[in-house]
């Protein structure tokens, strides 16, 4: 016999939570895991315990990310179903060797690896023409890419739009933060909300994405972002990494950066 870990909240109460954090109703989320609406009110008040199929099939539909889905079977009493290995370990070699291609594939222009709370995991060379002239104590592992952006002793005082370019860190910041309930991402979110620099929001851009309008040099560098993941990853560490790639959003910057030195 399994039992839930000593002071554990009931699996069924966390279910209920994930189901309202998403917005579902208990019948809209019975008829996509195709049990009834009743069997799933039980689980949800602790009357039924679920199996780990049970477990797994509602945190499927409910999108809930893979660490947590670990965390809800430990709470059932079941053992984790996904692995979690660190990303120098050799069981993720060859994800690790595809992320570092694409990496250096993407010079000259900077990209960076990061993990859920946007903490620097590796980056290519073209990541220099972002983090010069920031304070070296920034730079130290653990390197957090949205701290550096927006620290005053980071990239914020060569950010052209940095009231617009905050606003947009801070609502996708806000956005992941309820997503996963993770009291890490809000603390984050609260110190970055003591920086200065303004918060505003794009109400009519002028192109079709907002681009990091970056001072480098007497020039300004104009960049549009694209995030990226690994898709059907089945490890929690490779199911929380992203790679954030900048692009050149005109001509100008694009010859800057592929210009030598």
């Amino acid at each position: 016999m399994t039992w839930p870990r000593p002071g554990t909240r009931p699996v069924g109460e966390m279910l209920r939570e994930w189901r309202e954090r998403r917005r579902i109703s208990q019948l809209d989320l019975a008829i996509r895991a195709e049990v009834s609406a009743r069997h799933l009110s039980f689980v949800e008040t602790g009357r039924s315990r679920p199996t780990p199929a049970m477990i797994l099939r509602l945190t499927e539909q409910l999108e809930v990310p893979l660490r947590e889905r670990n965390t809800l079977l430990l709470a059932g009493g079941y053992a984790p179903a996904y692995p979690e290995h660190g990303l120098g370990e050799p069981e993720l070699a060859g994800v690790r060797d595809a992320l570092r291609q694409v990496l250096a594939g993407h010079e000259p222009y900077p990209a960076v690896l990061v993990d859920r709370w946007w903490e620097l995991l590796d980056g290519n060379a073209g990541v220099a023409v972002l983090t010069d002239g920031c304070a070296a104590w920034l730079l130290e592992p653990p390197v957090n890419v949205l701290r550096l952006a927006l620290h005053p002793d980071g990239m914020a005082p060569r950010i052209a739009n940095l009231a617009e370019w905050r606003g947009h860190l801070l609502t996708q910041l806000q956005h992941r933060a309820q997503a996963l309930a993770d009291q890490r991402l809000r603390e984050l979110r609260d110190e970055l909300l003591g920086y200065p620099g303004g918060m505003a929001e794009v109400t009519s851009p002028a192109g079709v994405v907002l681009p990091l309008r970056y001072r480098r040099g007497g020039q300004e560098l104009s960049l549009v972002s694209i995030s990226a993941v690994v898709g059907t990853a089945t490890d929690v560490t490779v199911a929380e990494l992203a790679i954030e790639a900048f692009y050149p959003a005109d001509a100008a910057t694009a010859a800057v950066l592929r210009s030598p030195g």
